[in-house]
């Protein structure tokens, strides 16, 4: 189903970025100054990797690395999953749903030009919530009224 939106439209087109040889202490100052849960890693305007709140906690505070020496080159996710400008945010929230991702990377001919998330889609056409809902974890679910489709 084509909503007739594309990822240009809908993505966040600067991006918090830092580059490779940053601490991993300077990349959480730099997520929480600009209230952002991921970093796009860059070199010049190519995507290096991608690195989020969760990576962080998981690598290197669980594991009691010194962060003001921890380098993100380290620890990023070199292979992020990335989407090109054109798709339709249709397309973009199957693939998300399929990759089990919450953002996207947005590159055009190598240059990174954006990063998509599922609030940027969700925000512009609500109506896909549907796509994602059946992927959706939730910590005891049995004991919670969830609406499905077989209830109408």
């Amino acid at each position: 189903m084509k909503t007739g939106v594309s990822v240009a439209d809908a993505m966040t087109r600067r991006p918090i970025s830092v580059e490779a040889n940053t601490t991993m202490k300077r990349c959480a100052e730099v997520m929480a100054g600009n209230r952002v849960g991921s970093l796009i890693i860059k070199e010049g305007d190519r995507l290096m990797g991608i690195i989020k709140e969760r990576d962080i906690v998981r690598s290197v505070v669980l594991n009691n690395v010194d962060s003001s020496k921890a380098m993100v080159k380290d620890y990023m996710i070199v292979d992020a999953v990335t989407i090109n400008p054109n798709v339709d945010i249709y397309d973009a929230l199957v693939k998300m749903r399929d990759m089990d991702v919450r953002m996207l990377p947005v590159v055009d001919n190598g240059k990174v030009v954006g990063l998509l998330t599922v609030k940027d889609i969700l925000k512009v056409q609500p109506s896909l919530f549907d796509l994602l809902a059946e992927k959706l974890v939730l910590r005891e679910e049995e004991g919670k009224p969830i609406f499905r489709k077989r209830d109408i």
